[in-house]
């Protein structure tokens, strides 16, 4: 079985300073074109990456979330592959003042 596949890491790989290439973004487009699957991979939270990466369509899937959340730009379906942050959780952070807490799907970053 021959697979056609590309999974590739979106900060420092693709993009620099939330910046991708043009050139980069039309050699994608040539490789799914020829029929590859293209997956994007990334630890941010989806909606902060739909923000910076106006191009996440030229990928079948992302994966986000430090592989917490599947997501079809195709569909817009998103999946959930771990558990969502307990309310207490997030409300014991924020009762000790931890720092910078951004909640997404599944993870939570400080």
């Amino acid at each position: 079985m021959r697979y056609s596949v590309l999974a590739t890491d979106y900060d420092g790989t693709l993009a620099t300073d939330n910046h991708v290439n043009e050139n980069t973004l039309a050699a994608l487009s040539r490789l799914r074109s020829s029929g590859y699957k293209l997956i994007l991979v990334t630890g941010r939270q989806l909606d902060e990456l739909l923000q910076v990466f106006v191009h996440v369509d030229l990928f079948d899937y992302v994966v986000a979330e430090n592989g917490a959340l599947l997501y079809s730009p195709a569909t817009r379906q998103e999946k959930l592959l771990g558990s969502q942050p307990s309310a207490e959780f997030i409300n014991a952070l924020r009762d000790r003042q931890v720092k910078l807490v951004s909640v997404g799907c599944v993870i939570v970053a400080t």
